[in-house]
């Protein structure tokens, strides 16, 4: 028999999304990880909402949103784009209702911060 190891090709953040892990990526975001960072032709916002529509499908449980909300509370960018499509895109393929509700809040969030730098540096 040939032994062979197979790399992991998920950074941690990436990987406490993949499996699942709210307090070990609440905890890396905390120690500086980027919340936008991209491995695998994902952000790991897109990556969590993939995971959570995709965990709910399988399972026929109700679908979660923790991963999502840490994220946008992070400073995660919902707006980012990868091959054409947005975490918004993600949410509406997989009817992801709680993640298209807090990338709305989050995205008016910014929205409306932008604003007022924008009205602060007029003066």
């Amino acid at each position: 028999m040939i032994g062979f190891e197979i790399e992991n090709p998920w950074t941690p953040a990436h990987q406490a999304v993949e499996s699942s892990e709210p307090a070990t990526l609440t905890r890396l975001l905390d120690e500086g990880a980027d919340a936008d960072e991209v491995c695998c032709g994902m952000t790991l916002l897109m990556h969590a909402i993939d995971l959570e529509g995709d965990a709910a499908r399988q399972s026929g449980e109700p679908i979660d949103s923790a991963l999502t909300a840490i994220l946008l509370a992070y400073g995660a960018d919902p707006a980012t784009e990868i091959n054409g499509m947005t975490a918004h895109d993600l949410a509406r393929s997989y009817d992801h209702g709680m993640a298209l509700r807090l990338l709305d809040r989050f995205s008016n969030r910014r929205t409306k911060l932008k604003d007022r730098l924008r009205s602060v540096r007029r003066r």
